[in-house]
């Protein structure tokens, strides 16, 4: 703006500045006020856990398998998805139960599929109760089973998705507060294979590791009496007891293993409830600290010598003196397949199971125990039928002695 004589205004500049200033201020006010609803209703999105129930249809109240597998799957890059550093997470160890027959062992880095290590991890991440990678996770076990060895009480650790924004120190024992935590367990028993089961959870401290935080395992080996002399395998396997090195008694892993003295502390044979067609079902306990690779099939192996009278009691203590048998004499391994890590021990650690869950694990243990007792019921029609009727006597009396 100029005046009328051609000079200018010295005002005029001021007055734009400060309209612009104004401007630019109202401008500023209307983001910040945006930025702030923004942020508002992400962190609302946050502390509800809306990321995790974006397709629920049914039950809001309780979070289980059926809104999580159906739940849309976001990807890698997704622009809709939220860090994992904003989601909250606590560190749990988990119970496991699996009938081990189909699964070439526990641990998946051995490059042989199916395992049970696997399969866990599938319905981790299809429940998207995993939260980054196996690594991210600060993942331990317990043990690794070999194949076709059996557990009903495996343990595992790591980091899972969490309902509790910040946990307490009576959460972390094990006491909910207001808003209950996720049913770890019957939300992954719904994705997982009828052979594995989560029986149970429990919040542990940062620092726990579920293999050197154990304090002692427990191994059964379920066997046929048939003629095997209990005593005497009884008296040999008690011999086991104490601290000794066990390299006669194990699979050599001198790669990896350096050390081959373990402890065990309890050792039983006993028959069980259970019998077929006169013989009776018995059982090994064995209890360390911890065991070797095949250590426990070994040992077995050895005691059913015994038992057949193949092999007197005092092999125990020439094959324990590794003076005297330097080198491990050739045997066959006992079966895997009879063979049950029964449970890990720890101190402090309490695993809970909700009674919706347990009913559950109650049900299908149930099936699952009929429809291998109805197997074994077509396995017994064919055995009783495996030949042609010729002479009546003969085939019974030859079919009598298969099933002794």
């Amino acid at each position: 703006m100029t005046m009328s004589d051609g000079k200018s205004d010295p005002g005029g500049d001021d007055r734009d500045s400060e309209i612009a200033k104004d401007t630019e201020l109202v401008f500023l006010r209307n983001r910040v006020k945006e930025l702030e609803a923004e942020n508002a209703e992400l962190l609302s999105q946050v502390s509800s856990c809306q990321c995790q129930q974006m397709e629920v249809k049914h039950d809001r109240s309780e979070l289980d398998s059926s809104s999580l597998v159906r739940r849309r799957r976001v990807r890698k890059g997704d622009k809709n998805s939220i860090p994992s550093h904003l989601i909250s997470k606590r560190y749990v160890a988990l119970k496991i139960m699996y009938f081990g027959k189909r699964f070439y062992g526990f641990s998946a880095e051995a490059q042989m599929e199916p395992s049970i290590e696997s399969e866990v991890f599938k319905a981790l991440e299809r429940t998207r109760l995993l939260i980054g990678d196996k690594k991210d996770s600060c993942y331990s076990r317990c043990g690794r089973t070999d194949k076709g060895v059996s557990s009903t009480g495996q343990v595992i650790a790591l980091f899972l998705r969490s309902r509790l924004k910040a946990p307490t120190v009576e959460q972390v024992n094990g006491k909910m507060g207001e808003r209950p935590e996720y049913d770890y367990v019957r939300v992954l028993n719904r994705a997982l294979p009828d052979d594995i089961r989560v029986t149970g959870w429990s919040p542990a401290p940062v620092d726990f590791h579920a293999r050197f935080s154990c304090s002692a395992r427990e191994y059964k080996y379920f066997f046929w009496r048939q003629n095997l002399n209990l005593s005497a395998m009884d008296i040999a396997g008690k011999k086991f007891i104490g601290e000794h090195d066990f390299r006669n008694f194990c699979k050599m892993d001198v790669a990896n293993v350096h050390c081959y003295t373990r402890r065990v502390t309890f050792f039983d044979v006993s028959p069980c409830q259970n019998s077929h067609e006169g013989d009776q079902l018995c059982t090994f306990t064995m209890r360390g600290s911890a065991f070797l690779w095949h250590q426990i099939r070994c040992m077995v192996a050895v005691l059913f010598m015994i038992g057949q009278g193949v092999e007197s009691v005092d092999v125990i203590d020439t094959l324990l003196d590794t003076k005297k048998t330097p080198r491990k004499p050739q045997y066959l391994l006992a079966s895997e397949i009879p063979l049950v890590l029964r449970t890990c021990e720890f101190e402090n650690v309490n695993f809970i199971c909700s009674p919706g869950a347990a009913e559950s694990l109650q049900s299908h243990f149930k099936n699952e125990s009929l429809t291998y007792q109805l197997e074994s019921v077509i396995y017994q029609e064919a055995l009783r039928n495996c030949l042609p009727p010729s002479s009546g006597m003969i085939s019974y009396q030859c079919i009598s002695f298969i099933i002794r």
